[in-house]
């Protein structure tokens, strides 16, 4: 669902003799996302002895030429700062708690691919009151992830009281008693999938 930033910050010391070395191995030049100033910039700020505290909160006042940032950076400035957790399966960061499964942090393709592939809990049956209790639970269901894995996404109910989201999922279930499903509770919402 897009970029966010960490709530911590990782100072890095490199000599100025080895500056722009530095910033050629780090930032590649074809990822749109390794952003960094330009170097005319930088030399100039070396040259005058430029120094500034880090910026509290970090957003797009605290960013040199914020114009020239790709849009999903400069949206991610505007919204708050969150945890960064790294994933137990593939190690990529991810937001803590959007996407846990037994007490375990996934990123989003991985919680996807373990929770809703094959051997997720579908069901072929309605849901009893109880089972609503267990439901697999995460931020939010990216589509194209689904996709990937074979998942059609039926039906997403918002806000609505429980006891009508949970009869209209097993009204769905029982019209299409052909296919697996499976409810997922989302922030605020409740999504039906079904396996293709």
């Amino acid at each position: 669902m897009g970029i966010a930033i960490g709530d911590t910050r990782q100072d890095v010391g490199i000599p100025l003799a080895g500056l722009f070395d530095w910033i050629d191995r780090t930032f590649s030049a074809d990822d749109e996302h390794a952003v960094v100033a330009s170097i005319r910039d930088l030399e100039l700020l070396a040259r005058i002895g430029w120094n500034a505290p880090f910026p509290e909160p970090l957003d797009d006042r605290g960013v040199l030429n914020a114009e020239d940032l790709p849009a999903e950076i400069t949206d991610a400035l505007a919204r708050p700062s969150v945890g960064l957790v790294a994933c137990v399966a593939c190690r990529r960061l991810c937001v803590r708690d959007d996407f846990k499964r037994k007490e375990t942090e996934l990123c989003a393709w991985d919680y996807h691919a373990q929770v809703f592939g094959r051997r997720g809990p579908w069901r072929e049956s309605a849901y009893e009151p109880r089972h609503f209790e267990t439901i697999p639970t995460c931020a939010y269901v990216v589509s194209d992830l689904l996709a990937e894995l074979g998942v059609e996404l039926l039906l997403t109910l918002g806000e609505l009281p429980d006891s009508a989201r949970h009869a209209i999922v097993n009204m769905v279930l029982e019209q299409d008693s052909g296919h697996s499903h499976m409810a997922v509770k989302t922030a605020g919402s409740i999504v039906l999938l079904r396996e293709a």
